[in-house]
């Protein structure tokens, strides 16, 4: 019995772009990779019933990118009031141990 080939993702996205297409039929695509017309249809399939996925990724990446343009933003901030409490805690020392005098 005869093993099973693997093909890599990016050799079935190209067959079936190819098949997509359309300037070549299905059993010539089939016959210049030696593949049987019953696999190619099922990673057509896939690649179709996966293709709205890619969209939905591009907009969970820009509200990814929101939230963390949000996050940098939020962190710029306390940075700045954790250094202004820095130096006002010091003067309030400095003031302390003056009057303490």
């Amino acid at each position: 019995m005869g093993q099973r080939r693997v093909h890599t993702p990016q050799f079935k996205a190209k067959v079936v772009v190819e098949v997509l297409k359309e300037q070549k039929t299905a059993a010539q695509i089939c016959r210049e990779h030696g593949i049987g017309q019953d696999l190619l249809s099922r990673w057509r399939q896939q690649f179709l019933e996966g293709a709205p996925q890619i969209f939905a990724q591009e907009a969970l990446r820009s509200g990814e990118h929101a939230r963390i343009a949000e996050l940098e933003r939020l962190i710029g901030q306390l940075t700045v009031e954790l250094d202004l409490s820095k130096k006002l805690s010091a003067l309030w020392d400095a003031r302390c141990r003056t009057s303490a005098r």
